[in-house]
C-alpha cells in the first residue's frame, strides 16, 4: 500500500501504494471484464476490477460520472475525513469528490515552496498546531498518469526506491478497490521512527486517479514498543492527466504525529524534504517501465484484482484508530542532529537511485 508522510506523524499510504515513506518519502479476489464506475460499485462487489479501457478514458470523468452531468454535481465544501467516524467505512463517491475538491482548493493554504515544477503548501490556520496539514504538487512532463499510478501501487518497486522504509506489507483486501496494510519508516534523527496501519482505497476516474487512506486498528498489529504509532486522518494522491505522456500529481496529508514536533521538523518538511521526495518519486517513475519489464510485467493486482494473493477481511474486524487512544510523544525540544543538518545544507541533495535498475 502507499503513502508518503508529510511529517513524522504521517503515513501515506505506504509503499503500498498510497500508503504515505518517511519525511523524505513524503512526496506514498476480484476479476471481471469491465471498469469500476464508482466507489459505490467497487464496494459492492469483489468480482469486478477497475480496468483501463478506452471507454473509461473517454466516456467518464471523476468517479465515473457521465461528462455531460459532471457540471451538475455539487462539490462538498472541504474534505470529509474520517474524523468523527465511529466505525470503519470504505470511502464512497462523496469521499472521493471531497478529497479531489480539497486537493484543488486554494483558500486557506500558505505557499512555502515553488521551484522547478514543484510546489508545497501548508494549512495556514494550523501551521503552529500539532495537527499538521500539507499539500504538494508536481508537474511530470514525461510521465503518463497511468505510470505514476502504477508506481504508487507497486509495493515491490517501492522497496527499491524508498530508502526510508523499514518494513511494509499488505495485510488483507476489503473490496475490489480497498485494502489494509502496514508501513513503518525512518524519521529524521534523533526523532523516533513511526509506523501506521491504514485502510487504503483507490479509484480511476477516466484519465485521472485518486488513492487515499486513513488509519485503522487491526487486532493482529498493535502498536510496537520500538516505534511511535502515527495516525493518518486523511492522506492521499490526486493524479491528473495533462496529455498522453504527462500529468500532475497532488499529495495531500492531514496527520497526527502523536506528539509535539520541533519547528525545525515542520520547516524542513515543507522547505526541503517534500520537494526532494517529490523529485525522487519522479525519478522512480521515469525508471519504472524498464524495471517492470524485468519484474513480473503482467502482475498488477491494483488493475487486475483477480491477481491479488491477499486474504479477504471483513470491515467488522477493523476499528477506527483515534489519535487520543495512543501515547503522546513530546519531541518539541529535540534538536536536529549534525547529520541531519549536513544532509540539508547543500540545497536539495542528491538522490541515490542506483537500486532502481
Amino acid at each position: 500500500m502507499e503513502l508518503w508522510p508529510a511529517l513524522p506523524g504521517e503515513q501515506q499510504g505506504s509503499p503500498r501504494a498510497l500508503e504515505p515513506g518517511a519525511l523524505e518519502s513524503l512526496v506514498q479476489s476480484m476479476g471481471g471484464p469491465r471498469k469500476v464506475a464508482s466507489a459505490s460499485a467497487a464496494a459492492s462487489t469483489l468480482s469486478e476490477p477497475p480496468r483501463r479501457t478506452q471507454e473509461s478514458r473517454t466516456g467518464t470523468r471523476a468517479l465515473g460520472l457521465p461528462m455531460e452531468k459532471s457540471a451538475a454535481v455539487t462539490e462538498p465544501q472541504g474534505p470529509r475525513p474520517v474524523l468523527g467516524r465511529d466505525s470503519v467505512q470504505v470511502p464512497d463517491d462523496q469521499d472521493f469528490r471531497s478529497f479531489r475538491s480539497e486537493c484543488e482548493a486554494e483558500a486557506g493554504w500558505n505557499l512555502t515552496y515553488s521551484k522547478a515544477g514543484v510546489s508545497v503548501w501548508v494549512q495556514a490556520v494550523e501551521m503552529d498546531r500539532a495537527l499538521h496539514k500539507i499539500k504538494c504538487r508536481m508537474e511530470c512532463r514525461d510521465v503518463p498518469a497511468e505510470t505514476l499510478y502504477d508506481v504508487l501501487h507497486d509495493i515491490e518497486y517501492r522497496k527499491k526506491w524508498d530508502s526510508n522504509v523499514i518494513e511494509t506489507f499488505d495485510i488483507a483486501r476489503l473490496t475490489v478497490n480497498a485494502d489494509v496494510g502496514y508501513y513503518s519508516w525512518r524519521c529524521p534523527k534523533p526523532l523516533k521512527n513511526r509506523d501506521v496501519i491504514t485502510l487504503r482505497s483507490w479509484l480511476p476516474m477516466g484519465t485521472d486517479y485518486i488513492i487515499m487512506n486513513y488509519s485503522v486498528k487491526h487486532p493482529k498489529y498493535p502498536p510496537r514498543k520500538d516505534l511511535v504509532r502515527a495516525v493518518s486522518i486523511q492522506t492521499g494522491y490526486l493524479i491528473q492527466s495533462t496529455g498522453p505522456k504527462s500529468c500532475v500529481i497532488t499529495y495531500l496529508a492531514q496527520v497526527d504525529p502523536k506528539g509535539s514536533l520541533p519547528k525545525w521538523v515542520v520547516n524542513k518538511s515543507s522547505q526541503f524534504l517534500a520537494p526532494k521526495a517529490m523529485k525522487k518519486m519522479y525519478k522512480a517513475c521515469v525508471k519504472y517501465p524498464e524495471w517492470k519489464q524485468k519484474h513480473q510485467p503482467h502482475f498488477k493486482p491494483w488493475l487486475h484484482p483477480e491477481q491479488s494473493p491477499l486474504p479477504s477481511l471483513a470491515l467488522s474486524e477493523l476499528s477506527v484508530q483515534h489519535a487520543d487512544s495512543l501515547e503522546n510523544i513530546d519531541e518539541s525540544a529535540v534538536a536536529e542532529s549534525r547529520e541531519e543538518r549536513s544532509s540539508g545544507a547543500g540545497g536539495e541533495g542528491s538522490d541515490d537511485d542506483t537500486s532502481l535498475t
